[in-house]
């Protein structure tokens, strides 16, 4: 009797792993719009992951079962309150489920992903973990509503993936145009904005520019991969810093910043 239970017991195991290792999805008849990916799991929730860009590090790391800048997330997730989540640079949705599971009833993440095959990676894996509370935009941020050229591919052919980034200039065959827009246009002026989380590859300034009004409104606190340096600019110095900001530390790759008065953590 034992013994029967035993290989119950092992059959079960196996099959719970097998339903959660990465599964790969590919056409056999691909054309230059079927979406190509890997099913993953880690303990927030399930992934679409873009088979272009399964060698970046976020995907490796949901491949693996694990949680790709975890600290950044768990620093998210601790600080939201009951306001809304701004996240830019959303990728194939690595964020998502973590930071919805965080928010209170009534609150919302706000994702943008220009990128649209990251895009259409990312609002699959909305599907997969039933996600309402999420509203995720196809564009990028900027200082005013415009289109833009997005490098998408290094120059040796690689796929940037997560790292694709918005240039001024079009790059034949490694350039797609991307819609870009204010999140003082999108977020509503009776949202209120507890966290702003900027990826943008260096377009960090015309980003939190087309943010001023939720800034100065909600005096959120601010999560930015500085690519370009923008904190120590006067620009930052006038329009962020003057309204109370100070940095209080990092997160991986990121700056956190808050207003001593207002926000109440440390590292």
């Amino acid at each position: 009797m034992l013994k029967e239970v035993n290989k119950k017991y092992v059959k079960l195991k196996r099959a719970l792993t097998r339903r959660r290792s990465p599964k790969y999805l590919a056409s056999f008849k691909s054309t230059s719009s079927t979406l190509n990916g890997i099913v993953a799991y880690n303990k927030h929730g399930g992934y679409f992951t873009p088979l272009s860009s399964q060698k970046r590090p976020a995907v490796q790391k949901v491949l693996k079962g694990k949680v790709h800048e975890p600290e950044t997330v768990n620093f998210i997730r601790a600080h939201c309150g009951k306001g809304d989540i701004i996240h830019a640079g959303t990728f194939f949705g690595d964020f998502l489920p973590p930071l919805s599971h965080a928010l209170s009833d009534e609150a919302k993440v706000w994702a943008f992903e220009p990128n649209s095959e990251n895009y259409r990676c990312a609002h699959i894996t909305l599907l997969i973990n039933d996600l309402s509370n999420v509203k995720l935009y196809n564009c990028g941020l900027g200082d005013e509503s415009s289109t833009s050229n997005m490098l998408i591919e290094s120059e040796n052919g690689a796929t940037l993936g997560g790292g694709s980034r918005i240039i001024n200039e079009e790059k034949d065959g490694k350039t797609i145009e991307v819609n870009v827009k204010r999140v003082d246009d999108v977020v509503g002026k009776d949202r209120i904005v507890t966290i702003l989380q900027l990826d943008v590859e260096g377009y960090e300034k015309q980003a939190l520019t087309g943010a001023l009004n939720i800034i100065n409104r909600c005096k959120p606190i601010l999560i930015l991969e500085d690519n370009k340096g923008v904190i120590g600019t006067n620009w930052f110095k006038e329009n962020i810093s003057s309204i109370g900001y100070e940095i209080k530390g990092k997160l991986h790759q990121n700056t956190v910043l808050g207003i001593p008065t207002i926000h109440d953590f440390s590292f």
